[in-house]
């Protein structure tokens, strides 16, 4: 089977928008009452992702799509913490209904309030609540809740260990992916997001995370941003810094996605990142919409890509499907209980 392993729920009903719109309203003027959700109808959600995630799904043959709430609008910049709860949970439960009308196309990665420096509780209990009572099987990982300015700490740092914590108890993954970009100098989906792979890698590279968190898995997405095309460069800071050698100190923990939209890329990232360490994925209705000119098909078709690239039946069965299963067991046990 094909599971794709990033996946955004980008078509939301407009109810959603108008009640984050309204909650940024009460943020700017504490007077107005708080934000209240319309009511969205199963009817509603059906349409929404019917003619889009679904039908493209079948296009492309995606058996199924790890779905997350739409990662440039988490918002994690704003810093009341309430008004962060209440847009993740708004997200997380809508995300949680399209996944339970179509539990054989969509497994749930839930959105955590998080804001710039604030205190991870909140977010654990969140994580929690979706894994525990909602049946999600991961969660994204803002690195930069600022949004673009970058005043949180490294990965590394002890300030999130209660977040590894409780991903490494509820055996769940985080794809870490930031959100919109405040700061004019950085584009959110050409320079922010890809920022943010690298930078994440680096700071891995730097520490010693995973000797503490020896089971914890981080997915990167966007292909590892620059990562692959530098190689080089990370495996020789490795050895000037006096750092274990790249294989042995990350990528038993540190997964890339196919996120990279045109045939090179795709080559390159098949070349330079061993087999085991990637996961298919499109990102589909995501950054990069419409039709690449030169092909004919959708820049975001990176099924095109992967099955023109020079891989074997089984490295291709890896990065379609075994990667994903074993990074995301939570989903490999919902696959289990539906026979696949």
């Amino acid at each position: 089977m094909i599971i794709d392993c990033h996946g955004h729920y980008t078509t939301e009903p407009p109810q959603l928008g108008r009640f984050r719109a309204a909650q940024l309203e009460q943020v700017a003027d504490p007077s107005l009452a708080a934000a209240v959700l319309e009511a969205i109808s199963a009817d509603e959600i059906r349409e929404s992702v019917e003619a889009n995630q679904l039908r493209l799904m079948g296009e492309r043959g995606i058996d199924m799509v790890v779905f997350s709430p739409r990662a440039s609008a988490m918002g994690h910049h704003v810093t009341d913490q309430a008004v962060a709860v209440g847009w993740a949970k708004a997200s997380n439960d809508l995300v949680a209904r399209v996944c339970a009308l179509y539990p054989e196309r969509f497994a749930p990665v839930c959105q955590l309030p998080q804001t710039p420096g604030g205190d991870l509780t909140a977010s654990v209990v969140e994580l929690r609540r979706c894994v525990e009572d909602l049946g999600f099987v991961g969660a994204n990982l803002n690195p930069d809740p600022s949004g673009g300015f970058w005043n949180s700490k490294p990965l590394t740092d002890s300030y999130w260990f209660e977040l590894y914590d409780a991903l490494v108890d509820l055996d769940v993954p985080a794809m870490i992916h930031v959100s919109g970009s405040c700061n004019e100098n950085f584009h959110a989906l050409g320079a922010h997001y890809l920022n943010a792979d690298t930078t994440a890698f680096m700071q891995l590279l730097e520490g010693d995370l995973f000797s503490r968190y020896p089971t914890l898995h981080f997915v990167i997405p966007h292909g590892g941003g620059a990562v692959p095309y530098h190689w080089g460069r990370y495996k020789g800071l490795a050895a000037r810094m006096g750092r274990p050698q790249i294989e042995g100190h990350l990528m038993g923990n540190v997964f890339f996605d196919t996120c990279v939209y045109h045939q090179p890329g795709i080559d390159l990232l098949c070349k330079v990142v061993d087999r085991h360490n990637l996961l298919f994925g499109s990102e589909m209705l995501g950054a990069v919409r419409g039709d690449n000119p030169e092909t004919g098909s959708g820049w975001d078709d990176t099924r095109r890509y992967v099955e023109n690239a020079e891989l074997s039946p089984d490295d291709k069965a890896a990065i379609y499907e075994t990667n994903t299963r074993r990074v995301y067991p939570r989903l490999d046990a919902i696959l289990r209980s539906q026979g696949r």
